[in-house]
């Protein structure tokens, strides 16, 4: 039984406990609006959310790496939820929740298969500047779903020019006290995320503490407008609109699996769900591990997360995954092992069998303005003028990822920025850097010509290529070679560098061959130097390392000499 245990708990010690019960208690309360704000933001009952926050949290603590990772459900998952399901059923139905569970026991499936076979370097596959675009672009797609409920305002557009559309139009018609109690939210929730903290510290509380407790101004929004709507009876007297019931008791423990249609329907917003969340939770994962010396493991995480939403499937939920500014949270309030996530699925669990009741007056535009206020501080600015000065190509990916999600949708966006993202990469293999190179005088260092001050030889034309080789580019660097052979007559000599050549595929191979036949023709000897050792070794027993035999040298220099002695005095 012990060997079962995940290490953290087999070496668990009495003086983490009081961190955990702490962290735990304190992401509980900021888990419950959250939650409740996901799911509609998902187009689920509120409940679900609630669901989401207990078994996954339990399931991720067994077989997770991170000790301070709080997972659950998150802004982005939600949308992307929402995405996936808004063709295949009505918001809200029974057939809708069925799929939401379906999908993330998909999701799950997948990321404890990807576990199971060591792939946790998928989480280099998307790149910092696609993941940054389809986040930003994700955040102003929530943020304009989520202004209508702010004003009462109702569109049914599933697009954002329309919902853009209907909420100009809809304004003269917007209900005041929804209005009055939605921006009067918005603004309480950035105020305190900008000033709370600050104000609370002057009151004499300590910063740690002040920042926590800053942190849950959302609750304190819940509290504040549920008491106002009780008080004054306004979903009757003023039309606002409510969470309403919220069923009291534990979810059913039980799998739904998908048909066959849903499989199909399913199965690529399953993936794009499991490869987002794994990046972003390996990603927070990872900068709080920074912090205290610890190590995260890529393959683990997938069995961690892979398990949160089989296990979110198995009690009613939705897709799951480590959320940023939980995981902060969790960190900064002491966390020091996953058992503050089962403290919060325990208190969570509590608050589903006891105490939904006390929701029923949660107005819609408080959790609209909580997922606003989480979701607008994700747009980032600063990776895109980054980008923009250091790399087009991988700001041209952002933009594009960020404009696909915000008017092609989720799917279209994520799949557009990577596939611009390969074709960059293609496009930057395909035209390797190949410099002219000499020798810095008194030295065995070899430089680009135009960049210093070198020594070269008449009759040697050296050149360093700064890319494997490979069928995209072997045509590009024959042919650069006999351009430049084609210039000077006085050529005799043509060695081609390889320190950053890593392979060499059949056909490169055969342009290299062939080079060198060309050149053999015009008496030019052709000549490699720093080749790999795999790289040689796959050289040897072609016709072309036959043909090189004595022609293959480990350093420049070394080539450098043997055209000196070969040169006539």
């Amino acid at each position: 039984m012990k060997r079962l245990l995940p290490d953290w708990l087999k070496h668990y010690r009495a003086d983490k406990l009081s961190g955990d019960l702490t962290a735990g208690l304190i992401v509980t309360v900021m888990l419950i609006p959250q939650s409740l704000a996901y799911a509609m933001l998902a187009g689920l009952p509120p409940e679900i959310g609630l669901y989401a926050s207990v078994l996954p949290l339990i399931a991720y603590a067994l077989f997770g790496s991170s000790m301070t990772l709080a997972v659950g459900p998150v802004a982005v998952a939600s949308l992307m939820t929402a995405s996936a399901l808004a063709p295949l059923a009505e918001q809200g139905s029974a057939q809708y929740i069925a799929l939401a569970a379906q999908l993330s026991l998909l999701s799950g499936v997948m990321l404890l298969a990807f576990g199971m076979l060591r792939l946790g370097f998928l989480a280099y596959f998307l790149s910092h500047p696609v993941i940054s675009g389809f986040i930003s672009g994700s955040a102003i797609l929530i943020t304009v779903s989520q202004i209508k409920h702010l004003f009462g305002i109702s569109s049914a557009s599933p697009d954002v020019v329309g919902t853009l559309r209907d909420l100009i139009t809809g304004l003269p018609q917007a209900n005041p006290a929804t209005t009055v109690i939605g921006l009067g939210t918005l603004v309480f929730l950035v105020m305190a995320r900008k000033w709370l903290a600050l104000w609370l510290q002057k009151l004499g509380l300590s910063a740690s503490l002040a920042g926590l407790l800053g942190r849950l101004a959302p609750m304190a929004a819940v509290i504040a407008s549920i008491a106002i709507v009780s008080g004054f009876n306004l979903a009757q007297d003023a039309g606002v609109r409510i969470v309403g019931n919220v069923p009291r008791g534990l979810p059913a423990l039980q799998l739904i699996m998908p048909t066959s249609e849903g499989m199909a329907a399913l199965w690529l917003p399953a993936l794009l769900i499991s490869l987002v969340g794994f990046v972003e939770s390996v990603s927070v994962a990872q900068s709080l591990a920074l912090k205290r010396q610890q190590k995260i493991v890529p393959d683990r995480e997938l069995l961690g997360l892979g398990a949160a939403n089989v296990a979110s499937a198995l009690s009613g939920g939705y897709p799951v995954t480590g959320g940023f500014a939980r995981s902060v949270v969790n960190f900064a309030a002491g966390a020091n092992t996953p058992l503050a996530g089962v403290v919060s699925a325990l208190l969570m669990a509590v608050v589903i069998a006891a105490f939904t009741d006390l929701f029923y007056n949660l107005p819609q535009a408080v959790l609209s303005a909580t997922i606003i206020v989480a979701v607008t501080s994700l747009i980032d600015v600063s990776t895109l003028k980054e980008t923009w000065h250091y790399d087009r190509a991988d700001a041209f990916s952002l933009l594009a990822t960020l404009l696909g999600v915000v008017l092609l949708g989720v799917e279209a966006g994520v799949i557009l920025g990577v596939a611009l993202s390969l074709a960059a990469l293609v496009w930057r293999s395909s035209h390797p850097h190949i410099a002219v190179v000499g020798r810095v005088p008194g030295t065995e260092h070899f430089r680009n010509i135009e960049r210093h001050k070198v020594d070269t030889l008449p009759n040697l034309l050296a050149l360093r290529v700064d890319e494997s080789l490979f069928f995209a580019n072997a045509a590009l660097v024959q042919s650069k070679i006999e351009t430049l052979v084609a210039r000077d007559p006085n050529i005799r000599f043509v060695l081609l560098l390889c320190p950053a050549v890593n392979q060499i595929d059949s056909t490169a191979l055969e342009a290299l061959t062939q080079l060198q036949s060309s050149l053999q023709a015009k008496d030019i000897k052709f000549m490699l130097a720093e080749v790999k050792g795999p790289v040689m070794d796959r050289l040897q027993g072609t016709t072309l390392g036959q043909r090189l035999e004595g022609l293959i040298f480990l350093s420049a220099h070394d080539a450098f000499c043997y055209v000196g002695r070969q040169s006539p005095a």
